[in-house]
């Protein structure tokens, strides 16, 4: 198996810690409700926005 080199004591992957925290996040707003999270609070700790959908063959 090969590695990455390491350039330095750490290696820090952007999107991983960015995941990392969403996941903590979400962790603590399921703690914090009282029963099931409805998927509109899932979006809003997820940060997630509506988009306007495209049809498929305008890529």
């Amino acid at each position: 198996m090969r590695v990455a080199p390491v350039c330095g004591a750490t290696v820090q992957d952007h999107v991983a810690l960015a995941e990392i925290e969403l996941c903590g996040e979400l962790i603590i707003a399921a703690s914090a409700a009282r029963g099931r999270l409805s998927l509109e609070s899932i979006d809003r700790v997820l940060r997630v926005r509506e988009t306007e959908e495209r049809p498929a063959d305008t890529f």
